[in-house]
């Protein structure tokens, strides 16, 4: 612990993940020990915008927060993972926009929450979210972006006693090991962020997700707003076409590429009007299609070093997507992309991928098949959950791609190249957020 000199961030961090366990044990118990000790900052927040889902939550986020600072508010809000740095997980309210937190006054938070937790059982997720409410809890704001780390019934963020209003994203299959090895019970896991009174926006679900949101909203008493039978987003004449009981708003298509973001618009927009706390014009709403920023989620990379080997008018993009559900929305958006191309003009995607060990390789592989000419793997530097590049690649060859291990970003860079022949390629630099996270700091 602290002997009351406030040290850097990045060394409060490294510390607490040394001294408390990197497993998860899901419970609140921890949580609202640690809060009660620093003045239940829970209770003094904004209204929240409460975010769970397996795929969409970070998009949604993004899309909520371009809508009400397009609107004229100041927004607090909370992601996970971080990119590059931990500090993009907390960003402080500003105007026009919000940004992450500062370097001494995020070092001051941890360093009070580490001193209140006093050496207690904790891990490091639930003593950084605590710091994050304690941000949050003190500095004016008009509206809190919560996003779940991970399930909700029992994620450190479902410490909010009556949000404005919560959002479940589409659910799938991940993290079974900790919520359940079924849709189903993953579904029931995420709804447990659901609460009396407040109106849920719910992404487009399976039936069996569906299904167990209906059932633990009916016994909490959460009135549901279901996306294709509530509200509907689509795309009509290049425009998204957005409607619910309030009427039609006729508006920009998502500046974010692929057709999921039409959905996660979609639930954006539901949530924004189904809070009825920040009243917001069409234009803001607008403006928030065009403005919307949301790091490697589909993001084309246009230049820097990993372009310094690569033939001219070579194509990066990069998407931090690591289950089945991510890999088949991905893949569409690369299918959708190839269908645009020059005809005469064939650009082979090449994948450059690497995965944790807890992942659905396999699951994220399949809906490359007959689509990615090649796959290059890759271990992710520094991470010791990550699969090696050789196991990556027999995993991928099982999924029927074409797969070879490299030593190195730099050497499947190179490789990429090599496998599409006299053809301009077109990179996609996917499998995890800490690879994506990893190139976005060494593209500079």
């Amino acid at each position: 612990m602290s002997d009351g000199t406030v040290t850097s961030s990045d060394v409060i961090l490294e510390r607490l993940t040394k001294l408390h366990p990197k497993l998860i044990d899901l419970s609140l118990d921890r949580t609202w020990r640690l809060l009660a000790a620093l003045g239940h900052p829970e209770r003094a927040l904004p209204p929240v915008f409460h975010i769970a889902g397996t795929n969409g939550k970070g998009s949604v986020s993004a899309y909520l927060r371009a809508a009400l600072e397009a609107g004229g508010y100041a927004v607090h809000s909370y992601t996970s993972p971080h990119l590059v740095r931990f500090h993009e997980r907390i960003r402080l309210a500003g105007r026009p926009a919000s940004a992450p937190i500062p370097e001494d006054r995020l070092a001051a938070l941890l360093d009070e929450c580490e001193r209140a937790n006093a050496g207690a059982p904790i891990t490091f997720f639930e003593i950084t979210t605590a710091a994050a409410l304690l941000a949050f809890a003190r500095e004016p704001a008009d509206a809190l972006i919560l996003e779940v780390g991970m399930g909700g019934r029992l994620d450190t963020t479902n410490v909010v006693g009556k949000p404005a209003v919560s959002i479940i994203t589409p659910v799938d299959l991940d993290h079974q090991a900790f919520l359940g090895d079924t849709i189903e019970l993953i579904a029931t896991e995420k709804a447990g962020i659901l609460k009396r009174g407040v109106p849920a926006a719910i992404g487009p679900q399976t039936d069996e997700a569906r299904v167990a949101i209906e059932m633990a909203a009916e016994k909490i008493g959460a009135p549901l707003f279901l996306h294709g039978q509530d509200f509907t987003a689509h795309e009509e004449g290049g425009a998204l076409v957005y409607q619910d009981e309030d009427g039609l708003l006729d508006l920009p298509l998502p500046r974010l590429p692929g057709r999921h973001q039409i959905d996660n618009a979609g639930i954006a927009i539901c949530a924004l009007r189904k809070a009825r706390v920040l009243p917001l014009a069409r234009d803001a709403i607008a403006r928030a299609m065009t403005d919307v920023e949301w790091p490697a989620r589909l993001q084309r990379l246009t230049r820097g070093p990993l372009f310094a080997a690569l033939p001219r008018d070579a194509e990066i993009w990069l998407d931090g997507g690591h289950n089945p559900a991510a890999g088949r929305a991905v893949a569409e958006a690369m299918a959708d992309l190839a269908q645009h191309d020059r005809e005469g003009e064939p650009r082979p995607l090449i994948l450059v991928s690497g995965m944790l060990d807890t992942k659905d390789a396999t699951g994220f592989f399949a809906p490359f098949r007959g689509l990615a000419a090649h796959v290059e793997t890759v271990a992710i530097p520094d991470t010791p959950a990550s699969m090696t590049a050789a196991a990556l690649a027999d995993t991928a060859a099982g999924a029927g791609l074409d797969a070879h291990p490299a030593s190195s970003l730099d050497e499947a860079l190179t490789r990429a190249c090599l496998a599409a022949g006299r053809a301009t390629p077109r990179i996609l630099i996917c499998g995890s957020l800490y690879l994506a996270g990893q190139v976005l700091a060494e593209n500079g």
